[in-house]
């Protein structure tokens, strides 16, 4: 049975490859191990936003043995003012939303008034980090309010919804293409049905949260193991360490933390920072 450590190192692992190679045009370059610099100047083995948000959902839950709003927003706090979750205390790379929510809440104290609601925040700033609440009973209620901490918009809120379902059923031994075959959505996420049919030029790879859904389950589809899965990823172009991110976790639930090359695992940094992020199912 896979844990939250399989998915977490999952998660982590595709995050750090696809750091160096961020914003960069798909076709100009060939990721095929872990690298560094690049787009943020970054050693080897650094992970983003996406694990350090990731983590902090994570810890919070942990602590408090259930899903504590506020205990995960001050996570968030702590990660963007004092760069808590990261390799170098160093909080590099922030999405809009995200950082406008968590700096309203600091201003306000109110997580109502934080959260981003409007059309023009559907990023993928929370589906990145919900992996966690797989491991929970978290229902869909509580998974909407976990996305609307920051990302508050229903089609935000329905990728995490998707994500954390697909997760689930993963866990229970289903074959991914099986599961999305029987997907019930709305038509803003209908493509998730035929993905399997769909070639890489009908992919696109940016920050808007159901493309990064598509692109990140289209990965898993056309490949048969961790490592094609998350360089297939991050080779897509544009927004590289996310859908590294996305696609990695889930890979880590289907293939298990045995099968992530293990010269990525030791050049992945921080790596106590996962290992105490991880609790058992709640």
């Amino acid at each position: 049975m896979k844990t939250l450590r399989d998915g977490l190192y999952g998660l982590a692992v595709g995050d750090a490859l696809g750091v160096p190679v961020e914003f960069y045009e798909r076709g100009t370059y060939k990721v095929t191990k872990m690298e560094g610099y690049g787009s943020w100047d970054q050693p080897p083995g650094t992970f983003s936003d996406d694990t350090s948000m990731t983590l902090a959902t994570a810890y919070a839950i942990k602590e408090k043995k259930s899903i504590d709003l506020e205990a995960i927003m001050e996570n968030f706090v702590d990660w963007l003012k004092d760069g808590k979750f990261t390799p170098d205390n160093n909080c590099f790379d922030v999405g809009r939303t995200t950082a406008k929510a968590i700096e309203t809440y600091i201003e306000t104290g109110s997580l109502e008034k934080s959260s981003q609601v409007d059309q023009r925040s559907n990023g993928n700033g929370s589906l990145m980090r919900i992996l966690p609440l797989i491991f929970t009973d978290a229902n869909d209620e509580d998974i909407a309010k976990v996305s609307a901490l920051t990302h508050g918009h229903e089609i935000s809120i329905e990728g995490c919804l998707i994500y954390v379902y697909i997760g689930r059923e993963i866990l229970k031994g289903r074959k991914l293409k099986d599961i999305l075959k029987n997907l019930k959505v709305s038509e803003t996420y209908e493509r998730l049905k035929i993905l399997d049919q769909l070639e890489e030029k009908d992919i696109k790879s940016t920050g808007y949260v159901v493309y990064s859904l598509e692109a990140s389950l289209w990965c898993l589809l056309k490949s048969s193991s961790y490592e094609e899965a998350v360089l297939k990823a991050v080779n897509l172009g544009d927004d590289t360490d996310t859908i590294g991110a996305i696609s990695g976790g889930l890979a880590g639930l289907i293939y298990g933390y045995e099968s992530i090359p293990k010269n990525w695992i030791d050049t992945l940094r921080a790596k106590d920072l996962i290992e105490g992020a991880v609790f058992e199912s709640l």
